[in-house]
């Protein structure tokens, strides 16, 4: 917000003595001068001592003995308290305060239900920074996905699907509330104007707001929570499986000699098959010498490698200005040298940039799409290429000598897996996917 600019007095002409070699200014009168006033005074304003302790929490971190309350009714085995008593009274963002008439203690209250521990979010297999879900904490522990809808519920896949959580109740006000936390707790906004974002929190947690009325049934709260530190190629492919089987192998041979070798990967694929899961791993497999330049529109992608670099789209800010999208974020990485240059997901003119990058002697580049078959890959290119105000017959040449290698996954009876792997042709002026036989 603007404000004017604060008035101060005019400073006083210096009056120069006698005798000093100055020349001296007759005075001017326009009016006649008026006695001067003596300054009135005031009673010194008393100190008033606050009726209850002040606490502030800086805006970087969420801190509130109100999480820990709601966690603690949450855990009782007895009622379960609404999340609405301790969430929707505070406006700052980060920062959750009790309900007028509730006293907001140092510590949890002990009268308050027993507390049950949030888990352990540093070990093995768990994301470090689930405590960053606030009062959602407790019960992301094994979930790659937490689902609130509105006043409907949480559900929570932990691997075999979205099944409702036991213990959570929220009313539509409370999760709306929470939802706007936990996107200012990201750095952007949500609200009537901006009724859907994406923002990412901590080390690749990803959380999704829609408001009402576009979510017609009411606040929805999407969370993507990647597992904690990254999957090697191998074990991403075979698990825990002593013996692989033969066709796995084969599978894992083809993709370490399109990383070696430096073609372009396309990983494909509906949403929660592991695109950046796999991205990731194959990233890992690059030469530790090669500087990676990672773009992405809210940052996710965890590489084990030693040379990582990544940028993030920005949000326009409330009065519309200062966004910066993808494709803008793709020149950028352009020009900090990348022996690979990876975005993590193409929906839009980005698409043009990186088919331009890859075109250009920018090779080992990588990039994900949404699609649902090795051969709806080339429609959806053809989709977003007009969207990037690219030909068909442009896109479909672009395509073909940028891309060298597509990977498509899929996700059948919770399970996550490649289906096809593939190449892009053009036949009879066609943009078409090939599946390649790894027999």
């Amino acid at each position: 917000m603007f404000r004017p600019a604060p008035t101060h007095p005019a400073p006083a002409i210096p009056q120069f003595a006698p005798g000093t070699g100055a020349p001296a200014i007759p005075p001017v009168q326009t009016a006649r001068p008026e006695p001067a006033r003596a300054a009135p005074t005031h009673p010194p304003i008393p100190r008033v001592a606050p009726t209850a302790p002040v606490r502030s929490a800086p805006r970087s971190s969420w801190q509130s003995p109100s999480d820990a309350h709601l966690a603690a009714g949450l855990a009782a085995t007895g009622p379960v308290p609404r999340v609405s008593s301790v969430i929707g009274h505070g406006r700052e963002p980060g920062v959750l305060r009790p309900a007028p008439g509730q006293r907001e203690p140092s510590t949890v209250d002990p009268t308050a239900a027993p507390v049950t521990p949030v888990p352990d979010s540093g070990r093995a297999g768990e994301h470090p920074d689930l405590d960053l879900l606030g009062p959602l904490a407790p019960f992301a522990t094994g979930a790659t996905d937490l689902f609130v809808n509105g006043g409907a519920g949480l559900w929570a896949d932990r691997g075999a699907g979205a099944e409702p959580v036991a213990g959570w109740q929220a009313d539509e006000a409370a999760v709306r509330e929470l939802a706007v936390r936990l996107v200012a707790r990201g750095g952007r906004h949500v609200d009537d104007a901006h009724p859907a974002v994406d923002v990412r929190l901590g080390r690749g947690i990803r959380v999704h707001v829609v408001l009402p009325p576009v979510a017609t049934a009411g606040t929805l709260v999407s969370v993507r929570i990647p597992r904690g530190g990254s999957r090697s190629l191998a074990g991403l492919l075979h698990g825990d499986v002593p013996t692989p089987d033969p066709g796995a192998l084969a599978v894992e041979a083809r993709l370490r000699r399109a990383v070696r070798a430096r073609e372009n990967l396309l990983i494909t694929g509906a949403g929660g098959t592991g695109k950046t899961t796999l991205l990731a791993a194959l990233l890992a497999e690059a030469s530790p010498r090669e500087r990676i330049v990672v773009v992405e529109d809210v940052a996710e992608l965890v590489i084990g490698h030693p040379h990582v670099v990544g940028l993030e789209a920005r949000q326009a800010n409330l009065e519309g200005a200062g966004r910066i999208g993808l494709d803008a974020l793709v020149r950028e990485a352009l020009r900090m040298r990348p022996d690979r240059i990876v975005v993590g997901e193409c929906r839009g003119p980005e698409l043009r940039e990186l088919l331009g990058a890859l075109n250009t002697g920018h090779d080992g580049g990588a990039g994900t799409l949404h699609a649902n078959s090795l051969a709806d890959v080339p429609a959806r290119l053809e989709a977003l290429g007009g969207a990037a105000g690219l030909a068909p017959d442009v896109l479909a040449r672009q395509s073909v000598s940028a891309i060298d290698l597509v990977v498509h996954l899929e996700r059948r009876d919770g399970r996550r897996r490649i289906a096809a792997i593939g190449r892009l042709v053009m036949r009879d002026g066609s943009l078409v996917a090939d599946p390649e036989d790894l027999a």
